[in-house]
């Protein structure tokens, strides 16, 4: 049990643990996916993180807004991937609620949401029981969410006030983690009492379909916005959902928290619910297979012409070595660009060295899912060791790592090899390596909306590309065995 004094400043912990687990992707995640991002202690957490237009860098900022003491224990992150294994699950989870320091006033859990380990299918409802027993019942804690959390009963159950981010692409991350902590300030304060409920939609929609600044998704965020003025809503968080968890729990839902009054909160959620369902059949995402899409983006007259290959988006947990659009690109008349994972293609660019002519089949060698390699053959145009910092507008002076990095032109493809999977949500995705997305007529990015923080200021046209791949819109490709039925719209 947290001890706590009278006669002092509030004070506040932080800890967190941020992983969009992909149950359909190729491979396990071990604890070492986690260890770039192992932070503990407040000089660990506010020089990493100070200055970042990210959740930490929120709740520090917040705090000394407020006057709250803020005492930081364990946070740790790792890229979207395969299932996170019980080894790492165990290690991480008790680190979250043995960091918590025994005198502070309240806590802050920074959490995705859809997280999944081996034996723990909630693994964010887990470790809110593990911080419960550690801080008691009653104690006030404030949680953060992503936008595709797959909300359960035991994670609004187990903390006091849940806020997840507003928009896709995230740029808001660092403005829910301020609100978070305001609320939870203001809680500590005895000036609100929170009442959360969780109402779930039946529905399970594809990321690509949850843009937030226009289309139906939209749609959903100005209604909750409305909703929010009323007198007594305190938040209104939008979870879209991650449809690549196969949890019992996954799919749209919406965590009302109000103050004091639980028939606010039915009525606000029944409208919510109410208005996604009119809606189901626009969530559906509408592709052009990967032939067309390439033949259709030649077709353009201006670009760049951006190619969604969602299915491999590597911010969902996928491989990021599809090939199924390469071989369409080598033939096409046009320039284009592409990314693909592939250490050991890599490795072998930089033992050849700049300008010399590279020869290797690329890609496809995670699984047979997302293709096969294909082989090209080109000049090593520039070797990087893949390090820079996010200076758009998505999590701004975030650290990223490509890991060894080489650019290799092959006739009109330019392939921008990388040693590891990092989403394209940056500019500095291709500037680091001195490339220009107005160098292109066609850019493939591997991911579901999130692109446009890097890509969207220059996109002359988009087209959605149906591959096979972990991340693809037709969910109907998956096959679901936890999920709770019917939802649509594999059930009608």
């Amino acid at each position: 049990m947290v001890e706590r004094g009278n006669h002092r400043p509030k004070s506040i912990g932080v800890i967190g643990v941020v992983h969009e687990t992909n149950t359909f992707a190729p491979g396990t995640t071990g604890l070492d996916a986690f260890r770039s991002s192992w932070v503990v202690g407040k000089e660990a957490f506010v020089d990493r993180y100070a200055g970042t237009k990210t959740s930490m860098g929120g709740v520090i900022d917040a705090a000394a807004e407020l006057g709250l003491e803020l005492r930081p224990g364990f946070y740790t992150q790792a890229t979207p991937s395969g299932m996170v294994e019980d080894e790492a699950f165990e290690r991480i989870a008790d680190g979250l609620a043995d960091s918590i320091a025994a005198d502070i006033d309240g806590l802050v859990v920074i959490l995705h949401g859809a997280m999944v380990a081996q034996s723990y299918p909630d693994a964010e409802g887990e470790i809110l029981r593990r911080v419960r027993a550690k801080v008691g019942d009653g104690f006030p804690v404030a949680v953060t969410l992503d936008l595709h959390a797959n909300i359960s009963p035991e994670m609004v159950e187990r903390s006091d006030l849940i806020v997840a981010y507003d928009t896709y692409p995230h740029i808001d991350i660092y403005e829910r983690a301020v609100e978070a902590t305001h609320l939870l300030h203001d809680y500590l304060h005895g000036r609100i009492k929170p009442v959360q409920k969780l109402f779930h939609t039946r529905m399970l929609v594809a990321p690509q379909a949850m843009l937030t600044d226009s289309g139906v998704m939209k749609e959903m965020m100005d209604l909750a916005f409305a909703l929010e003025k009323e007198d007594g809503v305190l938040n209104i968080s939008v979870a879209g959902g991650f449809p690549y968890s196969d949890v019992e729990d996954a799919g749209m839902t919406f965590v009302v928290t109000v103050d004091g009054d639980p028939a606010l909160a039915d009525r606000c959620g029944e409208r919510l619910v109410a208005a996604a369902w009119e809606r189901r059949e626009r969530f559906v995402v509408k592709q052009a297979g990967a032939a067309e899409a390439v033949e259709l983006a030649v077709r353009r007259a201006e670009g760049p012409v951006i190619l969604i290959e969602s299915s491999d988006n590597v911010g969902g947990g996928s491989p990021a070595d599809a090939t199924h659009l390469l071989p369409h690109l080598l033939a096409a008349p046009k320039k284009s660009l592409i990314v693909i994972c592939d250490p050991e293609a890599v490795r072998l660019a930089a033992k050849l060295g700049v300008g010399a002519r590279f020869s290797c089949a690329i890609g496809g060698k995670s699984d047979g899912l997302h293709g096969s390699p294909v082989p090209v053959e080109g000049n090593i145009r520039t070797l990087f060791d893949g390090e820079y910092r996010h200076v758009g507008a998505y999590m701004t002076g975030q650290y990223a790592r490509m890991g060894l990095t080489a650019v290799v032109e092959c006739g009109n493809v330019t392939v921008i090899l990388t040693e590891e999977r990092v989403a394209p949500w940056d500019p500095g995705h291709y500037r680091s390596v001195g490339l220009y997305p107005e160098q292109f007529h066609m850019i493939v990015v591997k991911a579901a909306i999130a692109w446009r923080t890097a890509y969207g200021d220059a996109a002359k046209h988009t087209i959605e590309v149906d591959t096979p791949g972990c991340c693809t819109a037709n969910l109907h490709r998956f096959r679901y065995e936890a999920l709770r039925r019917p939802i649509y719209p594999l059930d009608r």
